[in-house]
């Protein structure tokens, strides 16, 4: 029998990950590190082992339509409440100041409002994935500190609505009247639907009484919510991220799809997996070796800019400094919403091929840097996490 040429480069890729995942777990690093570093080296610039680049596009895309989906069913709206004035002005203002900084940057090249926004929007995002996994490695995350850096982690993810909004419509260009008109019907519709979930206490969806015992038809139900809202967005001409991560909130706003989590919860291994790999297998890596010094700039200039963003917000706050510099340099890598970002922003034109290469180039970097980055300065500001005294 002929074997099919996908399945010896499927099975390499997949031990390939499996032994970089179980190396980078002996130093403590983050499972998102080792995708990015496997996609990167199997991918059509680095051993070319996958070569398939539409393929992967494709794979990637979905990946961010499933990982914001599964984004938006674990967020609990909830934990907003608490230090809401931090988590929701500090965020606010981390943004702006974001691009405020890179508007200063923007009037020196001579950039587009809409490229000036966009770029602003990209360093101000931070890793989830990341801080969460090193605020557990270090025992702070029911800490207020760690509750702070997480209240604005989920404060960052749900911007990411207002940010795709903006940023697809700076990079509408010369629309007609009916575009416009949908596009405002449809952010008038994501709206409403927003507050609806955050407001109603328990959700009902249709059928899920039926769905209650078949864990087959459960799955195409769930995956079908988040397809079927990508694609109404997608008609609304906004984006299908945004639809995916409303369609996992209200799957994660109704009690009785508890079922959802279980049935998802291989797929949402398998399709983070897929859109980071997908992210690193298009990273160019000539492109990154020819401009490493412009990337590596970029990179320290973002890192220090987000440190110092985010411990003057945090200072102003009821933290000390040495808190608040400590936290700043955990929020400070881009985050791995910003590749959503940027290819929107590629999608819509607002940047080039080579803004796009660069931009992931930026981000990978500073996520790969980012666990030792945070070691060092740990140890350069002797910052020691005190259980005891915080519960006194």
């Amino acid at each position: 029998m002929h074997m099919d040429p996908f399945l010896p480069q499927a099975v390499g890729a997949i031990f390939f990950i499996l032994l970089l995942g179980f190396i980078l777990k002996f130093f403590r690093q983050p499972h998102v590190v080792a995708y990015l570093i496997a996609g990167i080296v199997i991918g059509p610039w680095g051993v070319g082992l996958v070569t398939d680049i539409d393929s992967i596009s494709r794979l990637g895309t979905a990946g961010v339509v499933l990982l914001l989906f599964f984004v938006g069913m674990e967020t609990d709206i909830h934990k907003l409440v608490e230090n809401w004035k931090l988590i929701i002005f500090g965020t606010l203002m981390q943004i702006l100041l974001s691009v405020a900084c890179v508007w200063l940057l923007g009037l020196w090249f001579d950039w587009s409002l809409a490229r000036i926004v966009l770029i602003g929007f990209v360093i101000s995002l931070s890793s989830t994935a990341i801080v969460i996994k090193l605020l557990q490695d270090n025992g702070m995350l029911s800490s207020s500190l760690g509750q702070s850096a997480l209240g604005i982690l989920l404060a960052q993810d749900l911007a990411i609505i207002p940010m795709l909004i903006i940023i697809g419509l700076l990079g509408a260009g010369n629309i007609d009247n009916v575009q416009l008109v949908k596009q405002g019907v449809g952010t008038i519709c994501a709206i409403v639907l927003f507050g609806f979930i955050i407001t109603r206490k328990q959700v009902h969806l249709p059928l899920s009484k039926w769905l209650k015992d078949d864990k087959e038809l459960q799955l195409f139900a769930a995956l079908g919510i988040c397809f079927g809202l990508a694609t109404l967005t997608a008609w609304f001409e906004l984006s299908t991220a945004l639809g995916a991560f409303i369609a996992g909130m209200l799957v994660g706003a109704a009690k009785e799809t508890l079922w959802v989590h279980r049935t998802l919860d291989s797929f949402k291994v398998l399709f983070v997996a897929l859109f980071f790999v997908s992210v690193g297998m298009l990273l160019d890596v000539s492109f990154l070796i020819s401009h490493w010094q412009q990337t590596a700039i970029l990179v320290m200039a973002a890192l220090v800019t987000n440190i110092f963003i985010n411990a003057i917000i945090l200072k102003l706050s009821k933290f000390s400094w040495k808190e608040s510099l400590y936290a700043g340099v955990l929020l400070s890598q881009i985050g791995e919403f910003s590749f959503v970002l940027a290819a929107v922003g590629y999608q819509a034109n607002i940047i080039n091929d080579y803004g796009y290469q660069l931009a992931l180039c930026v981000i990978s970097l500073s996520l790969l840097t980012s666990p030792i980055w945070i070691g060092m300065s740990k140890k350069w500001l002797k910052f020691n996490h005190n259980p005891a005294k915080e519960s006194v």
